[in-house]
């Protein structure tokens, strides 16, 4: 599950000699797509070495990604600019480096910031539309220009814009790790750490597109090390380990959601734990079924419920299945359940919350004002818990 904030605070072994600014260069030891091969998505799970590292993490926290950009943009950046990347710049810390290695390095070059894109409309010979957008009355039409376009659409679209090489640099954002929940116990898997990501590529504007971390995982480290660090989080099992839980991970959400489970194996927690799941289609996208399903044989996992929302006419999700369930997902609210919920910010997130509301109202009797409050109750007791992106 990734997460974009690159600021949370980390978090390591006190003799570790690795940090946020040094992170450890991990070893690639598992690479493996999660789908069948007819799925429309390319979700993967890795594994990291993290031995001789001195580092560890706890379930519910991420680890933070440092990534390359992808060598061919980079070619067809310096290409675009008439350079040959050997010219001598600055790298994000300030220490001298060649265009190239910053580019591939320092700097991120997918996204324009707006200083690239006032910078490209001054010195293009002919910028009338880009000039209209960047008025700040125009914001809202210049997001729906800019989306699916990357920095390099606009050097190829006015090639009359130059740029000296430290200067391009200066207008260019840091390149940012990326957060991703970790998918593993350290109890279960000493040394390493497990990653469930989906790997984006795309076309628009008749253009291949990549995820900048995401496709470095999957196509480039094989061989190279992962420079890779620990992220602290609230996203933690209960306090009591007496108290039931209800997980709602689709997706590559479930990532916490499977490290929580093999830490209740480890420990031999026993209380009542609920999962529901959500993907495409069962056949070809229900990540690690084996495993929750051994995980509910074994007791576990109390129960799981799963939503596959292109498997039939009208698409269902997980909110969809909380809803079924409403007087059960009560219930074990009232015997004082936590409640998590891990995956997407702008949709299902939103929904999961609306069913929930639901959900105590119908079930609970409550009014409008008294869901709002029994969710609110929920928060303050830390029994509601997100990581949402």
């Amino acid at each position: 599950m990734p997460n974009e904030t690159a600021t949370a605070t980390v978090t390591a072994t006190a003799t570790a000699p690795y940090s946020r600014t040094n992170p450890f260069p991990a070893k690639m030891l598992v690479n493996r797509r999660l789908n069948s091969p007819d799925s429309e998505k390319d979700t993967r799970h890795f594994e990291l070495s993290l031995e001789g590292s001195g580092l560890s993490y706890e379930v519910g926290e991420s680890v933070a990604i440092y990534p390359t950009n992808c060598p061919d943009l980079v070619d067809e950046l310096l290409q675009t600019l008439g350079a040959n990347g050997n010219e001598p710049v600055p790298n994000n810390r300030g220490v001298p480096t060649t265009f190239r290695e910053a580019l591939l390095r320092d700097y991120s070059i997918t996204q324009p910031t707006p200083r690239m894109l006032r910078a490209i409309a001054e010195r293009a010979s002919a910028a009338p539309l880009l000039n209209e957008l960047l008025d700040p009355a125009r914001k809202q039409d210049l997001d729906t220009y800019l989306y699916g376009m990357e920095m390099i659409d606009f050097l190829i679209e006015h090639p009359s814009a130059k740029f000296e090489a430290a200067e391009f640099v200066s207008l260019l954002a840091k390149l940012q790790p990326r957060l991703y929940s970790v998918a593993s116990s350290l109890k279960a898997y000493p040394d390493t750490v497990h990653l469930i990501i989906d790997v984006v590529t795309y076309e628009s504007h008749g253009r291949k597109r990549k995820g900048v971390c995401s496709t470095f995982l999957a196509d480039r480290c094989s061989e190279c090390p992962v420079p890779v660090y620990p992220s602290k989080s609230k996203f933690h099992l209960p306090e009591d380990s007496e108290a039931p839980m209800i997980m709602v991970g689709p997706g590559t959400g479930v990532a916490p959601f499977r490290a929580f489970l093999q830490e209740r194996k480890a420990v031999g927690a026993r209380s009542k734990a609920w999962l529901f799941f959500g993907a495409q289609r069962e056949k070809s996208d229900f990540y690690y079924r084996e495993e929750f399903e051994q995980f509910l044989a074994d007791g576990w996992l109390t129960r799981l419920d799963t939503a596959f929302s292109r498997d039939q006419a009208h698409k269902i999700y997980v909110q969809h299945r909380m809803l079924g369930a409403a007087g059960e997902v009560w219930k074990w609210l009232d015997e004082g359940a936590y409640f998590y919920v891990c995956g997407d910010a702008k949709r299902m997130a939103k929904d999961v919350d609306a069913a929930l509301r639901q959900i105590l109202q119908q079930q609970g009797g409550l009014s409008v004002e008294e869901a709002n409050g029994y969710v609110e109750k929920l928060k303050n007791e830390k029994r509601y818990r997100r990581d949402v992106y």
